[in-house]
Parts: C-alpha cells; sequence; structure tokens
C-alpha cells in the first residue's frame, strides 16, 4: 500500500524555500511513499522530485485561475496563471492530466468553488480534495464530499506542506499503482488519513512570500 500526500509545495513556488532533497528526506522519515508536487504555477519541482524519488511522483501544478485555484495533476509542462478555469482545464487535458480541485470551499483561501469557479465545470473535472491539512474549518471539507458524491468526483487529500514538518499530516492510503489510468483506480479504493497543520505554518511561508516579492527572487525565475 501507498501512504500519498497528494498536495506538496517545493522551492518553485513563490511561498516556500523546500527543496525537493527536503522534501524527499521528510518522506522517507514519516513514510511517505507517493507525493503530488503542486507547485503554484510551475512544474519543475515534480520533475525534479521525478529524478530522485525511489517511490512515485506525480507533476502537479495548482495553477491561478480567474476563478479560483485549479490543480492539474500527470502534467508535463508549465500551464500559465491568470487564465479562466476553462481554458486551464482543456490545457490540463490537452496533456493528457487530470483535473484535480483543491481546498474547495476554504474561505481563507483563493479556492475555486468559493470564486465563481462555474459549476456546470464539475462535469469536466476528476478529483476533489476532500482534506487539506492548512484547512479552515472542517464544515468546508463536508461540503467537499457532498460535491464529490453529488458529481462522482474522485477524492483526495494532502498536507498543502510548505515546510517539512507538514508532510504526511494528511495522505490517501492507496494501492500501489503505476500508470494514470491505474492511479484512478487507487485513488477510487483510498482511505483519506490526517489532521490539521498548526496556524503557524503559515508564517514561514508569508515571510517567504514577501521576501521574494521585495527581492524579486524565486526559484527557476530570472
Amino acid at each position: 500500500m501507498l501512504k500519498a500526500d497528494l498536495h506538496v509545495h517545493s522551492e518553485y513556488s513563490v511561498d516556500t524555500s523546500m527543496s525537493v532533497k527536503k522534501i524527499l528526506d521528510r518522506c522517507l522519515k514519516v513514510g511517505i511513499n507517493c507525493v503530488a508536487i503542486a507547485d503554484h504555477d510551475e512544474v519543475q519541482g515534480g520533475l525534479e522530485m521525478q529524478k530522485i524519488a525511489p517511490f512515485p511522483v506525480i507533476v502537479a501544478e495548482e495553477i491561478m485561475t480567474t476563478n479560483g485555484e485549479i490543480m492539474g495533476m500527470f502534467l508535463s509542462e508549465r500551464i500559465p496563471g491568470g487564465i479562466s478555469a476553462e481554458e486551464a482545464i482543456r490545457r490540463i487535458k490537452e496533456q493528457g492530466g487530470l483535473v484535480c480541485i483543491p481546498h474547495p470551499y476554504d474561505r481563507a483561501r483563493y479556492a475555486a468553488l468559493e470564486k465563481g469557479f462555474p459549476r456546470e465545470l464539475l462535469t469536466q473535472v476528476d478529483i476533489i480534495e476532500i482534506f487539506n491539512a492548512r484547512a479552515t474549518p472542517l464544515a468546508d471539507w463536508d461540503k467537499a464530499k457532498q460535491t464529490a458524491e453529488e458529481f462522482g468526483l474522485l477524492r483526495s487529500a494532502g498536507s498543502d506542506a510548505h515546510t517539512p514538518g507538514e508532510i504526511g499530516n494528511a495522505y490517501v492510503e492507496m494501492p500501489e499503482w503505476t500508470t494514470k489510468e491505474e492511479f484512478r483506480a487507487a485513488l477510487a479504493q483510498g482511505e483519506v488519513y490526517g489532521h490539521r497543520s498548526s496556524m503557524l505554518v503559515h508564517v514561514p511561508s508569508t515571510v517567504t512570500r514577501m521576501r521574494r516579492r521585495i527581492t524579486g527572487k524565486r526559484k527557476g525565475k530570472k
């Protein structure tokens, strides 16, 4: 069985300095043996993680659309932010990827299903995150489960880690897989586990974001 943390950020995100080596070391320490590296508007972290990890790594991207954040999974190329949700979904599908809605009802973030995401597009979504360790009130996740049932969506979970200590705070225990279709079947059999991270985890994220805005420096950006 795999313990899959399906939402982790690397230093290629604007709000963390966590390297893929640090992610790998922490995963090995806490028993996480499958991850989705889902950086903000970038895929390079996932591509690098695939080269060094002894377990499955999903190249993902958390795309900031005009209708909230959407995650593309099983990507090979970056999709630019600032586009519509419909355009993001089209580009994800063009790459043969899966469409996931992360923290769909999180009132503290730019959550898609709280920020004007067209509900008719949910028929094109594959996966919805039903638990995120950086969660706001648990009632938000009850709504996510209801949406999963209504639209027949697969359910995922992740730590949304921006620091090593968060990795594994939420994960899906699922059968092993090797292909995208096997992943879908395995996720359908998965069980979600985890707990909420301390609110203090947002402090280093905020500091890193502010520093990079001031300096203009970000991993992978000149």
